[in-house]
């Protein structure tokens, strides 16, 4: 039994020298064996191991189980600390059930006390989940619902958290205590239905023990091995796809852009874990994103136009043409934004345009076998065609725009919608205009109306200048 949960240890890399490892010991056998083995194992790499109690306030009996283990402490000469906390009156609060709530106490309990003893050296969190366990919670998620990393159930190591009893089934914790004459805190409530774990352990198990397979703990066990093996390939795999789809985000923007294209190219399964990936890195948690919640955001990659679909922790997620987004709700822009109004004075000028440069303005007279420019960024216009004062502004409802030699009108939402230009950054887009006519979407096209031709005799020359408009960021 040592020497396995020895081995075990040293597979997975659980402790090292100079560790400070706070074992979590409600006084039952596993976590009582846990205690023990650690103690010997800190003989041989020298680690700093501490004890942690927490008294969830729910039986009479508990105040028992605390002091047996102040006792053991005592006499293995480990440092104690005990915690106390009514988990009923917590859960309520918290609307939580009780076994929840306790599970969140402990881990919050114990990631406390070893950030105060660790001091600066590398804590470790050693909790005595064994193979029943395991098992026990592989079922329990495999019944309710779950994906591979539910079906690969409890990890040897998570993070800064270590189990070196995974390897060894209850029964042999058990036979190992009695063995070496150690006594241990029975729970009664372990052998009550209260809590569905319960029922698993108490009737399901025994059952396909003694009716299916006497080795169903161990296979399911190995089962859960190989699945975390090709867990770890497929993460491998994810991150590379993840990488690939992943778009640039713009500055100061909290948000996760991936590419439509890119995405599509993916198997249907990495595409799923691509999702999963973009939600773990900016959701607050992952418990309450359900399978339904990864294929509402799939079936976005696939629609038409412009989708969303929202989240939990007010989180939405949105497809716009080639653009899926991920974002706080709060951090959304409306379609239409009236915004600052700029009113060009003075021609010669520049005004300052906020996250897009600077427009200048000049005029220029027409001469003949004049070449107009082919600029992005540089227009021409016929200044005498120009009614009304100009605006630089954001869009507005009614604007339009003129596009064949005709003047057939568009509406500037049309028009955006045609450019394939999402919806939520259409009210980032400066725009110069006489009115409610656009003269030019700035970084797009102009207006025909205001094309210079061979009548036309004052030019009114525009550039943007030292900025870089909403279209390439």
């Amino acid at each position: 039994m040592i020497q396995k949960v020895r081995n075990y240890i040293s597979k997975y890399d659980m402790l090292q020298p100079g560790d400070t490892v706070a074992a979590g010991v409600s006084g039952g056998a596993d976590s009582v064996c846990l205690l023990f083995l650690l103690n010997i194992m800190r003989e041989e790499i020298p680690f700093r191991l501490i004890a942690i109690h927490v008294n969830h306030g729910i039986r009479e009996e508990a105040i028992e189980d605390e002091a047996y283990v102040q006792k053991l402490c005592g006499q293995w000469q480990i440092p104690f600390f005990a915690v106390h906390e009514n988990v009923a009156s917590l859960a309520k609060k918290q609307g939580l059930s009780e076994e929840e709530a306790g599970r969140n106490l402990r881990y919050a309990s114990f990631e406390r006390i070893l950030r105060e003893e660790a001091q600066g050296s590398r804590g470790k969190i050693a909790v005595a989940h064994n193979k029943n366990d395991r098992a026990e919670t592989m079922l329990f998620n495999l019944i309710r619902g779950t994906g591979l990393t539910g079906l690969c159930s409890i990890p040897p190591v998570r993070n800064d958290i270590i189990r070196p009893l995974l390897c060894v089934a209850r029964k042999e914790i058990e036979e190992f205590l009695e063995k070496k004459q150690i006594s241990y805190c029975i729970d009664r409530t372990n052998g009550e239905d209260t809590y569905t774990r319960n029922k698993l352990r108490n009737h399901l198990f025994p059952y396909l023990t003694q009716n299916i397979s006497p080795a169903a703990v161990d296979r399911m066990n190995h089962t859960a091995d190989l699945l975390s093996e090709a867990k770890a390939y497929i993460t491998q795999e994810t991150v590379k796809a993840y990488e690939k789809c992943r778009l640039p985000e713009s500055s100061g923007a909290v948000g996760i852009k991936i590419s439509v294209e890119r995405f599509l190219q993916e198997p249907d399964f990495i595409q799923g874990q691509i999702l999963l990936t973009a939600v773990e890195e900016l959701l607050p948690g992952r418990k309450d994103i359900t399978s339904g919640h990864i294929a509402a955001m799939k079936n976005l990659f696939y629609a038409h136009g412009s989708k969303s679909a929202d989240l939990p922790y007010g989180f939405r997620a949105v497809k716009e043409y080639d653009v899926f987004m991920l974002f706080p709700k709060k951090q959304e822009k409306t379609e239409t934004s009236s915004g600052e109004e700029i009113h060009v004075m003075k021609i010669p000028g520049s005004y300052v345009l906020q996250g897009a440069g600077e427009l200048s303005f000049s005029i220029l007279e027409n001469e003949k076998c004049q070449d107009i420019p082919e600029k992005t960024y540089t227009k021409w216009f016929d200044y005498d065609k120009i009614i009304k004062s100009l605006v630089i502004r954001k869009r507005q409802s009614g604007d339009y725009l003129t596009i064949d030699g005709k003047e057939s009108k568009k509406s500037l939402k049309n028009y955006m919608i045609q450019e394939k230009i999402p919806r939520s950054r259409r009210g980032d887009i400066w725009i110069l205009a006489d009115g409610s006519h656009i003269l030019w979407v700035i970084g797009y096209r102009i207006s025909s109306r205001y094309k210079i031709n061979k009548n036309t005799k004052r030019i009114l020359q525009v550039q943007l200048r030292g900025g870089i408009p909403w279209q390439n960021t």
